[in-house]
């Protein structure tokens, strides 16, 4: 609908920005750290180890306590994520999520995290891009597949049941021992589109939305399967196994609010069974009997070939508000690109600029279309490790000065889309204007 009026951004809305630790900290073995499977895994082409990434632990000593008491003492409210694809390599040694003992150890770190960061932490993530985990495990290095699997997909779902069991029971036991708290999920939502006003591609876009996107905030609100999603397991024999108790956890984990990442929406049209599964969002072929992918010609695309859609970031809010009717917060929002460091210390990013202005018009709009806001993070508060192309591609507020492989002074720099996004959060959204 086209809307005559906006309304503004509620007042108490959370304008932020979002990283992550294994892809920001470094100091990936100090202070007794062992290392995650992110250490050990085999890199893709063009990330650089991870002892270094942007510096940031070494510059905070006791590192979290001190964070969250930093951004507490400028009333920066600490959006806490639990899980963000590095499981400890001790652990996937011994099946990482594969093993149903999972759901205790990740339940027992939930209980560590809120015993020591509780007073201060209120508002929780569970497990960053899950549906990621589980659709493109191999790309980023989270999928661990037991010696001599013969049934790779079952395998891949029975790891993501562990998965949501283990939200479930995070999630209650977070209204247990923080009652004032808050806490919900993460995944990467992106709505999908069918290809034309063919019957059969609505079919198609229908299976790729609920095996994407629907399985994942289906479980977290509704503690059950999508029904469509357990067709699909159903066809392929590659229905989870519930262990005792299982089903009572899904019933018992209750989100107070939706956290997802939003970078593009998909296209889809009816399968040719030529599909191959596996591979990035962005250049999968789609799922064999499911969906066939293909490029959108109305979307412009980045750098790196990922389509951009602001008006696909509307549709999306639309959606997730009318199905689960909860608070939503934008847990990442961002532009990779190859950015430049000027002689006096500069950084032009008006491309970067452009993407947030143009999403942050259409979560606007969404919110006078009464979808109710919470927050809005864009990834990534300052430049990190890429967990597909390494430093060259940037996403942060921040330049570090850093090379793939050359550390250079590890330097800070205030990016332009530094000054401009703290204006807007001066302004609760209201000046979009260029600098």
């Amino acid at each position: 609908m086209l809307h005559k009026k906006l309304k503004p951004f509620p007042k108490d809305f959370l304008w932020g920005a979002s990283t992550s630790a294994y892809q920001v900290e470094g100091a990936n073995l100090t202070d007794g750290k062992g290392p995650s499977c992110q250490d050990v895994k085999q890199v893709p082409e063009g990330t650089s180890p991870l002892d270094v990434c942007a510096d940031q632990y070494h510059r905070c000593i006791e590192y979290y306590n001190n964070v969250i008491n930093e951004c507490l003492k400028y009333n920066i409210v600490p959006l806490v994520t639990m899980f963000h694809f590095d499981m400890p390599a001790a652990l996937d040694k011994r099946g990482s999520w594969s093993n149903p003992e999972s759901v205790d150890w990740f339940v027992n770190f939930a209980k560590v995290m809120f015993e020591n960061y509780g007073d201060r932490v209120k508002y929780w993530l569970t497990i960053n891009e899950q549906n990621m985990l589980t659709l493109v495990g191999p790309v980023i290095g989270t999928l661990c597949i037991p010696e001599g699997c013969t049934n790779i997909l079952k395998e891949t779902y029975q790891q993501n049941h562990h998965m949501l069991v283990a939200q479930a029971k995070a999630m209650a036991l977070c209204h247990e021992m923080l009652p004032g708290a808050k806490i919900g999920p993460a995944p990467n939502i992106s709505l999908i589109y069918p290809n034309s006003n063919k019957p059969e591609d609505t079919i198609a876009a229908q299976n790729m939305n609920a095996i994407r996107n629907w399985l994942y905030l289906d479980m977290a609100v509704y503690g059950k399967y999508n029904n469509l999603v357990w067709s699909y397991l159903e066809e392929n024999d590659a229905v989870p196994e519930f262990h005792e108790g299982d089903a009572e956890a899904l019933a018992n984990g209750h989100p107070d609010f939706i956290g997802f990442n939003y970078y593009s929406t998909g296209t889809v049209e009816a399968s040719d069974g030529t599909e191959v599964a596996g591979g990035d969002q962005q250049n999968s072929r789609g799922l064999p009997g499911v969906a066939h992918n293909v490029k959108n010609p109305n979307l412009m695309k980045t750098e790196f070939g990922w389509e951009i859609d602001p008006i696909g970031f509307r549709n999306t809010l639309r959606e997730v508000y009318s199905r689960y009717r909860l608070p939503i917060v934008i847990t990442e929002n961002g532009l990779g690109a190859y950015d430049t460091l000027t002689e006096d210390g500069k950084v032009h990013d008006p491309y970067r600029i452009t993407y947030l202005r143009e999403h942050i018009k259409q979560m606007r709009e969404a919110i006078t279309d009464d979808v109710e806001m919470m927050g809005y993070c864009p990834w990534s508060a300052i430049d990190l490790i890429s967990t597909h192309e390494g430093m060259k591609k940037r996403y942060g507020f921040i330049y570090v000065d850093r090379d793939e492989f050359d550390l250079k002074t590890l330097d800070r720099y205030r990016k332009d889309s530094f000054y401009w996004y703290k204006k807007v959060i001066a302004t609760n959204g209201e000046d979009l204007s260029d600098l």
